[in-house]
């Protein structure tokens, strides 16, 4: 009877030890596998197809667009130059390459938990054959392993929405000064306006002894040149007019005393 017993306990323990190793070993690879499944492509796109992109921040956008029959991109909004190849192809590797970790459905009302009420930025791309594709990007989950995000909410019913868990990579790719979305070779421009306010050239306008030289009231000083009313004060004139000596000779009484010959 007691090695019956035994018998039991030992049937009872391994049922017990097997349906642990069944549920912590078979079950959880099925679920883990069900979470790598669950790794989807965030668009199904090709970088190749892309015409343009728009990116929506909080307070500008900007836009590109790809230059034609060349591999290079050219920004269009705010300012119509050269774009930094680097920094377009880095965000759009992103849509393309990226996979959602997990996906869920949310309300309405949960917008604002996920910052999708205010989304940190809202990429729009535009395809050779003129389909369009949107990424909402809300707020990092709690250990900034991921970003909320929505793709294409407007092909989603009301109810409910799905939430995607995207890579964190997107908030760095989005968030750049504008100097960084322009191309480098523009930027090195630049320095050519700071060389126009050439200032020197307003020192040499204020060349203000061009003035001076105006108030050469030195020449005043040889216009005071009353050695010109000394030649016409040239009295000596009168001193030559004065010049009885000829009288004297007229006076040549001398003439006279011949006469006196007689």
């Amino acid at each position: 009877m007691k090695l019956h017993r035994t018998t039991l306990v030992l049937l009872f323990t391994a049922i017990l030890l097997g349906g642990f190793v069944y549920f912590a070993e078979i079950q959880g690879a099925t679920k883990r596998e069900a979470v790598k499944t669950t790794k989807q492509p965030i668009f199904a796109l090709k970088e190749d197809d892309i015409q343009s992109l728009t990116l929506y921040l909080d307070e500008e956008t900007l836009e590109f667009e790809r230059v034609s029959g060349k591999t290079g991109w050219q920004m269009k909004t705010p300012q119509d130059v050269p774009a930094s190849n680097a920094a377009v192809a880095f965000l759009l590797n992103l849509l393309v390459e990226g996979k959602s970790d997990r996906s869920f459905p949310i309300k309405p009302s949960q917008f604002q938990d996920y910052g999708l009420d205010k989304p940190i930025a809202v990429v729009s791309v535009k395809l050779k054959n003129q389909q369009t594709h949107q990424l909402i990007l809300g707020k990092p989950d709690f250990n900034r392993s991921f970003l909320y995000a929505q793709a294409d909410p407007s092909v989603q019913s009301p109810q409910p929405w799905k939430v995607l868990l995207v890579p964190i990579d997107f908030e760095y790719a989005v968030n750049r000064p504008l100097s960084e979305w322009q191309s480098k070779s523009e930027n090195s421009d630049s320095p050519k306006p700071s060389p126009t306010p050439v200032t020197p050239k307003p020192t040499p306008t204020s060349a203000t002894p061009k003035p001076s030289p105006t108030s050469a009231t030195p020449k005043p000083t040889p216009t005071p040149a009353t050695p010109k009313p000394s030649p016409t004060s040239a009295t000596p004139k009168p001193s030559p007019t004065s010049g009885t000596p000829k009288p004297s000779p007229t006076s040549a009484s001398p003439t006279p005393s011949p006469a006196s010959g007689r």
